[in-house]
């Protein structure tokens, strides 16, 4: 189905695209008579781009009184028409197809990526009943069941681990980027994915209450919450079309000449106005696309130049959402770093969590050798690692681990894993033989561009926010080290989009940008969601009004300010338009211009409003331009 409507919305496009080059062509033929035919050429474009106008504001009247833009220029050619002004008739309907035109090409609606949420959601789970496995529809999982989960998997529903222990990846949720170790009593949820160790889980939060469900239910909310920005042209229309008829009917009154009437009506048409704003978005757009903007929604330009408050998600957005070994600290002089990380390499070169796989890249990246060989390698789920590197028993993993091991509490280890814990660090402690020998400490670094983006979004009047779903520690390191003063932590998809809502109702418009399943609701909620498109999920993609194809955060700055620059154009633009009208109008008074050259005025401004606007496709960001 999806396919099929995009195939027709393409074949319509095609098809105005196709009268428009023909409707060129005829009024071509018609104004510089290149052609000897029957009839005046002009009357092609009439019949292909007028008949429609005329349809459309006809059936807008009687289904529901609406008037539009569409009824003027109906009007006007029917009155154009009936004094054999067909070139005039032809003209004006060939500018407005050619605005509607360009409006469908920068006002789409992206489709919202719903549809790939609710594939998160596995269909089946393994429910245990008196000891056997049975396989059932998730749909089918009744609050209490006890399931089981295996490596790999993604959880069904939301509950609570009864046995087993192991690691969960929760990005779906939170956004984190190292995923979280989970043991007996802990809670898990929907659509997040078990990474390694079998565990089983009681039934809490089933079918529409589970997390992923009501993730879709906050995507679906949040996009029709967000309202469509009516054509200028349109909103006018009723006074546009009072005025006009007033006018008309007043110059007939007083002149008792109906061609100064129908000038009148045809230079109140609406053409510049009606291209004013889509020729800037569509430079703008083109602009954008340079900088690696995919911009998706046609207004979304025009909503940004409005917008005073940025809100960031930490992981994959501001950082680059992979963990890194930033620290190795050994216990004392018995090890270097140098064979402390080796050590810690080697022993997690058989492991499959993604801190030890981390070690690992790293320690081979900076070394360019490969990890040490490990003997009588074991998991330990929740905990850690052991093994045999280079003769001696090694252990890597957590603190409770290190208490296994028979390591005795230790100060001073406590004091110098402090620091690195308040940064929102993860670490692996190391013990060899029961003594503690060190640790190594590993976050998502910030990239590198980022500091400097976010200073200049300060420059040009947009405060930055950070709102992610780390916690406290890491998001006030990372808030601290780029400049960001306000921080909200430990944000669920439904915080994230509270947030964004409160701002909103004090009358904040508020920019999200995002990268992962998690920020789909918020990135659908703001006044502009923005989604990081070369790691992002696609389903924040789909849920963005402009995505960020290559991921360099430092064209932001930019994107704001060329919003700011359309924003100045399009006014510019306007006032030109009304401008122009309101003096073709006094000089259709006064008899000085007829229909055709009333028409030809029409085309000059709206080729002074192309012009103006096609600057934008080369404009760029200076330290002139900040504001």
């Amino acid at each position: 189905m999806e396919k099929l409507e995009s195939f027709l919305e393409w074949g319509g496009t095609k098809k105005d695209v196709t009268c428009l080059v023909i409707s060129a062509f005829a009024l071509l033929i018609s104004i510089f008579d290149l052609v000897p035919l029957p009839f005046d050429a002009a009357w092609v474009a009439i019949v292909l781009c007028g008949v429609p106008i005329v349809l459309e504001a006809i059936l807008g009247l009687v289904t529901a009184f609406d008037i539009k833009a569409d009824v003027l220029v109906s009007m006007a050619l029917v009155a154009s028409v009936l004094i054999g002004e067909d070139f005039a008739a032809g003209e004006v309907a060939f500018i407005m197809q050619l605005g509607a035109l360009l409006e469908e090409l920068t006002v789409q609606r992206a489709r919202a990526g719903i549809e790939k949420l609710v594939h998160l959601t596995p269909r089946t789970a393994r429910r245990l009943v008196e000891g056997r496995e049975e396989i059932i529809g998730a749909e089918e999982v009744q609050v209490g069941d006890v399931l089981q989960v295996l490596p790999g998997e993604t959880i069904p529903v939301d509950g609570v681990i009864v046995s087993g222990t192991t690691s969960i990846n929760q990005a779906v949720m939170t956004g984190e980027s190292l995923p979280v170790d989970k043991t007996v009593g802990d809670e898990v949820a929907s659509g997040t994915v078990n990474q390694y160790g079998s565990f089983d889980m009681k039934a809490s939060k089933v079918g529409e209450d589970s997390s992923i469900q009501r993730m879709i239910r906050l995507v679906q909310s949040a996009d029709a919450g967000k309202a469509n920005i009516v054509r200028l042209a349109d909103k006018w229309a009723t006074w546009i079309v009072v005025a006009a008829l007033v006018s008309a009917a007043g110059t007939f009154l007083v002149t008792k000449e109906p061609i100064r009437a129908v000038t009148i009506l045809v230079v109140f048409c609406p053409c510049a106005l009606v291209l004013a704003t889509p020729t800037a978005i569509m430079a703008a757009i083109g602009n954008a696309t340079k900088h690696g903007f995919l911009v998706k929604e046609g207004d979304a330009l025009e909503r940004l130049a409005q917008v005073k408050k940025i809100t960031f998600d930490k992981t994959g957005t501001l950082t680059y959402g992979v963990p890194q070994v930033v620290a190795v600290e050994t216990a004392d002089d018995s090890f270097s770093k140098d064979q402390l990380y080796a050590l810690a390499a080697g022993l997690e070169g058989r492991s499959e969590h993604p801190l030890g796989k981390a070690v690992v890249k790293g320690y081979e990246q900076k070394t360019g050798k490969k990890s040490a060989e490990v003997a009588g390698f074991e998991m330990l789920p929740g905990r850690g690692v052991c093994g045999w590197v280079e003769g001696k028993r090694i252990a890597a993993g957590n603190w409770k681990m290190m208490e296994e091991e028979g390591v005795l509490s230790q100060e001073h280890a406590r004091e110098a894993a402090g620091r690195y814990l308040d940064e929102g660090c993860t670490l692996i402690y190391l013990a060899q033989e029961g003594k503690w020998i060190g640790f190594l400490a590993l976050s998502d670094t910030v990239r590198k561009e980022a500091p400097d983006t976010i200073s200049r979004l300060k420059q040009v009047g947009v405060t930055p926010v950070l709102l992610t779903g780390d916690n406290e520690r890491a998001a006030h390191h990372i808030a601290g080290s780029l400049g960001i003063d306000e921080v909200h932590a430990n944000c669920l998809p439904e915080d994230k989009l509270a947030q964004i809502e409160m701002a909103q109702q004090k009358g904040e418009m508020v920019c999200m940008i995002g990268d992962g399943i998690n920020d789909a609701p918020a990135l659908k909620k703001s006044f502009v969601g923005i989604a990081m498109g070369g790691v992002g999920s696609d389903i924040a993609v789909d849920a963005a009004d402009i995505a960020l194809v290559n991921d360099e955060v430092k064209e932001l700055p930019h994107l704001v300010q060329l919003a700011k620059k359309m924003h100045r154009t399009i006014k510019w633009n306007l006032t030109f338009s009304m401008l122009l009208n309101f003096l073709a109008i006094i000089l259709a008074m006064t008899g000085i211009l007829n229909p055709v050259f009333g028409a030809l005025v029409h085309n000059a401004g709206s080729i002074f409003v192309i012009i103006h606007s096609a600057f934008l496709l080369k404009w760029k960001l200076t330290q002139s331009t900040v504001a």
